[in-house]
C-alpha cells in the first residue's frame, strides 16, 4: 500500500465523470482512502450513494475540510475521467494547496500535471511528487506481441461492454473477488488508470500506449499474471466497447489476451452511448454477435449496471436478457455471481481447455 488519500472528484461523485473515484471509494490495495471531495454532495457516505451500503468512506467539502478530518493525507488522487482526458479548472485549487503543502499528487489524466506549469514548480519547491499514470512508457519498454498466450494454461476471461463508462472494471473486481471466495485462484489483469489507481499488480494503461504495442502489453501482462500468480482464472478489464464511436477498445483485448470467455456489461436504461447521443447503442446482441464474429471467443454470461433504474426494473431488465440472449445475467454489485461463475466453466488445474 502507498498510502493515505484523498480522492478529488468536485462535481463529479455519482456520475460517469467520476468512475475513477467510485473505483476507489468501492476498492483499492493502492491506497486508504480517507475521504472523497465534492462540495455538491458534502456530508454523504461514498458507499451509501453508490450502492446504498454505508462505506465510512466521508464526502467532504474541500482539501482543507479533509485535512481538517482525517490529518494531512499522503496522496491527492484526482478521480475523475473526463472525455479526452482534460482536467477540469474545478480541480486545479485543490491540487495546487496539495502541492504547496507537500501531499503528492496522483493522476490517472490525459494531460500530465507533471508538465503543468503552476503545480510543477509547486511540487518541486515542497517535494512533493506528481504520478502522471497516463505517461507513456518508453519504448524500450514496451512489448510486441509473441504468441506466447497459447501456452498460458488458466481460463483466460476478459470483461468487455455495450460501452465506455458502464462497469466494465467493477465487473472484473468483482469476478476476480467471487472465484477466489469460491476457492478458484484468479487474478486480474487491469487495463485502464483506475485498475493501477486500485493495485492491480498486473496492469497497463492500454489508451495510452503506442498502437503497435498494445497487444503485446496486453500479452505480457496476462503472461506475467500465469506465470508469477499461477492462477486457475485471468480476468482482463476491457476498455471502451468494440462499437463505441469515440473509443472502441476490445479489439486489442481479444487480440492480445486470446480469452476463451468473455463477460459482457450492460446498462439497459442507455440508449445512446454516454455523452455521444447522436450514436445509438448498438446494444448487447449486437455486440456478441461482433465478439464471436472476430475469432474463437465466447461469450458466457451478461452482467449489467442498473444505474438509471428501480431494483424491481433491473431485476425485469436481467429477466429479459437471460431470456432473450439464452445467458446467466447478474448484477455484480447486488447479485450472487454463482450462475456466472459456473457459465465460464472453470477446468480442474492441468485439465486440456
Amino acid at each position: 500500500m502507498d498510502g493515505t488519500a484523498v480522492v478529488l472528484c468536485e462535481g463529479h461523485f455519482g456520475d460517469t465523470g467520476g468512475k475513477t473515484a467510485h473505483g476507489l471509494a468501492r476498492h483499492t490495495a493502492r491506497y486508504k482512502v480517507l475521504s472523497v471531495i465534492d462540495s455538491t454532495l458534502a456530508g454523504r457516505d461514498a458507499g451509501e450513494l453508490l450502492d446504498g451500503r454505508a462505506s465510512g468512506i466521508p464526502i467532504v467539502a474541500d482539501l482543507g475540510a479533509a485535512v481538517a478530518r482525517h490529518g494531512r493525507p499522503d496522496y491527492l488522487v484526482v478521480g475523475v475521467a473526463t472525455h479526452g482526458g482534460v482536467l477540469p479548472k474545478a480541480l486545479r485549487p485543490a491540487i495546487a494547496a496539495a502541492l504547496g503543502t507537500g501531499i503528492n499528487v496522483d493522476s490517472g489524466l490525459h494531460e500530465f500535471l507533471g508538465d503543468d506549469s503552476e503545480f510543477a514548480p509547486l511540487a518541486a519547491k515542497s517535494g512533493a511528487r506528481i504520478r502522471d499514470v497516463r505517461r507513456t512508457p518508453p519504448r524500450s519498454a514496451m512489448h510486441a506481441f509473441t504468441g506466447g498466450i497459447h501456452a498460458v494454461e488458466a481460463l483466460r476471461v476478459a470483461v468487455l461492454g455495450t460501452d465506455s463508462g458502464v462497469g466494465k472494471r467493477t465487473t472484473a473486481v468483482r469476478l476476480v473477488q467471487a472465484l477466489n471466495a469460491a476457492g478458484r485462484p484468479a487474478v486480474m489483469v487491469g487495463t485502464g488508470q483506475t485498475g493501477w489507481m486500485q493495485g492491480a499488480p498486473y496492469s497497463l494503461i492500454l489508451d495510452s500506449l503506442v498502437n503497435d504495442f498494445v497487444s503485446g502489453e496486453i500479452e505480457h501482462q496476462v503472461l506475467r499474471a500465469a506465470r508469477e500468480a499461477q492462477p486457475e482464472v485471468i480476468v482482463v478489464e476491457g476498455q471502451g466497447c468494440l462499437t463505441h464511436p469515440a473509443y472502441p477498445g476490445g479489439f486489442e483485448i481479444l487480440a492480445g489476451a486470446r480469452p476463451q470467455c468473455v463477460v459482457l456489461h450492460h446498462a439497459p436504461a442507455r440508449r445512446h452511448y454516454d455523452g455521444w447521443p447522436a450514436f445509438p447503442l448498438a446494444g448487447p446482441e449486437r455486440e456478441r454477435q461482433v465478439i464471436e464474429l472476430l475469432g474463437p471467443f465466447r461469450v458466457a454470461a451478461l452482467t449489467i449496471n442498473p444505474l438509471g433504474l428501480g431494483l424491481d426494473e433491473a431485476r425485469d431488465a436481467a429477466s429479459s436478457l437471460e431470456a432473450s440472449m439464452g445467458l446467466p445475467c447478474r448484477d455484480p454489485l447486488r447479485d450472487d455471481l454463482g450462475p456466472i461463475l459456473a457459465a465460464l466453466k472453470v477446468p480442474a488445474r492441468g485439465t486440456a481447455r
